[in-house]
């Protein structure tokens, strides 16, 4: 996997565009990745319901939950399904909508300078193997492109929004994905 830094896109996987982004501030480039869960229906994975989400095309009589979720104008930059898939909604370059209300370090506004990478999955069942492959992999990728970027500048939602967000939760094995990053890392094109 590699990023084209001239057009904000990995490389190699599918692009969805999203609206829901705008500029970054002037001047900022991502220094955070933030890792969430999401699943739609909750609990239930496949479909196209995520890019509907994140397109807003999500039918909203499809199912009750949708109806919630439907109105919010959200994004992130990837989504990385449960078998390793990626998709790619908003380009590095842009600000996707993804933290919403954060902070990290005590800097605020965390959509400003990070990316954002949806895994398919809930707070409370495993992650598959395949997406913490395809994330050591994308982190790898993005490392490469930012220098500001580095596997210990990734953290969850739960922590740049503590309280008010839980995921990627408890199911997901951050010893397990921080080794796999780190390996990805050492053996990526960063000199």
């Amino acid at each position: 996997m590699q990023v084209d830094l001239a057009s904000g896109l990995l490389r190699g996987v599918a692009q969805i565009a999203s609206p829901n982004c705008d500029a970054r501030p002037p001047g900022v480039e991502p220094d955070l990745i933030v890792v969430h869960g999401i699943s739609l229906p909750p609990g239930e994975f496949g479909g196209p319901w995520i890019d509907r989400l994140f397109t807003n095309t999500l039918p909203q009589d499809a199912h009750p939950y949708f109806a919630e979720v439907g109105p919010l104008r959200v994004s992130s930059h990837l989504a990385v399904r449960r078998d390793g898939t990626v998709t790619q909604y908003v380009k590095f370059t842009d600000r996707a909508w993804h933290a919403g209300k954060s902070s990290f370090e005590g800097r605020e506004a965390c959509n400003d300078y990070s990316i954002g990478i949806e895994l398919e999955g809930t707070d409370t069942l495993a992650y598959d193997g395949a997406q913490y492959h395809a994330l050591a992999r994308v982190i790898a990728a993005l490392c490469d492109a930012y220098p500001s970027l580095s596997p210990d500048r990734v953290v969850g939602h739960s922590d740049v929004a503590p309280g008010r967000k839980t995921d990627p939760g408890p199911a997901f094995d951050w010893p397990h994905a921080r080794g796999l990053i780190e390996t990805a890392c050492a053996h990526s094109n960063r000199t």
